[in-house]
């Protein structure tokens, strides 16, 4: 999974990552040092600073190892973590750039990326002829109840929307309280999911009926299981989201979904791109993960900590 490029909405930047990915792996090294071994997978959270770099960090390694454990034991992801759900797929497109959108008919919802403000005709005339619910991603823009309001009835004279998503800053129950009671579909936590207190503060102030978990966010594969079965316990629903993810990184949240999810989530395949070298990533089906070419490893620095 990869970082934004700059900090926004809470979330770092890939200059905080990369130190805070630094300070893991030593604190790794350290560990497997002591212990003659290096730590499972299910033990990466553990060694979490709990800051917003150090969750991406760890979820990171937490990936990492896991990826190591299960070429170790010959094991698929489907084997750690069988199957519960059928996790219908949801997509996301944006009112806010001039792009046509293409929407594969598999899709069971899509987010919509949106901000206050007056929606053009074309942009109208495409949100008409989507099949399927929306969910409207405000990303933290609103500034005002009606702000929300106001753009939720327009949108809705042309098509179906399932939710509305973060419109208020990250940490603001307050103001996303008063507008979930005022509205009449449910509201969505995204930025403001970082750990369990969160859910708590949520569900205790009525902030919201649904929460959306990304694990490089929140730390990682262990925390989004904590996560989703804390908020089946809470009366919320969850879905799993994507961030700026690797073909790795998508297939195994997309197992990690399909273990624990029946909402809508961010599953569909990433587009590999051809790497410097000129060599397509090989996508590993048994696993999860890939393969980087040969001539990439050859020009890789590697921390070997143990054979």
């Amino acid at each position: 999974m990869a970082p934004q490029p700059f900090a926004l909405n809470g979330d770092p930047g890939l200059g905080e990552v990369v130190v805070a990915v630094a300070a893991s792996l030593a604190q790794l090294a350290e560990v497997g040092a002591r212990e003659g071994v290096l730590p499972s997978w299910e033990r990466a959270a553990r060694f979490s600073a709990a800051t917003p770099a150090s969750n991406v960090a760890t979820a990171l390694v937490e990936m990492a190892l896991l990826d190591r454990e299960l070429h170790w034991a010959s094991m698929t992801i489907d084997e750690l973590w069988p199957e519960r759900f059928n996790t219908p797929t949801q997509v996301t497109v944006s009112l806010l750039t001039d792009v046509d959108w293409f929407v594969d008919e598999s899709v069971a919802r899509i987010r919509v990326k949106s901000a206050p403000g007056p929606i053009g005709d074309r942009t109208l005339d495409s949100l008409s002829r989507l099949g399927v619910p929306i969910l409207v991603d405000y990303n933290c823009s609103a500034t005002s109840d009606e702000d929300v309001l106001a753009q939720v009835q327009l949108i809705r004279s042309v098509a179906t929307i399932s939710a509305v998503e973060q419109p208020f800053a990250a940490g603001n129950v307050i103001d996303h309280a008063r507008l979930a009671s005022r509205l009449d579909v449910p509201l969505s936590i995204d930025e403001g999911v970082r750990s369990i207190r969160d859910l708590t503060q949520i569900v205790n102030y009525r902030a919201a009926t649904m929460i959306c978990v990304k694990p490089a966010r929140v730390g990682g594969l262990s925390s989004s299981r904590a996560l989703f079965t804390r908020a089946s316990e809470l009366g919320l629903r969850a879905y799993l989201g994507g961030f700026f993810e690797s073909p790795y990184a998508r297939g195994v949240h997309r197992a990690l979904a399909h273990s624990c999810v029946s909402e809508p989530s961010d599953l569909l395949d990433v587009e590999v791109q051809p790497n410097q070298y000129g060599a397509e990533v090989e996508i590993i089906e048994s696993r999860f993960g890939v393969e980087p070419a040969d001539a990439m490893l050859s020009d890789a620095e590697c921390l070997s900590v143990f054979s």
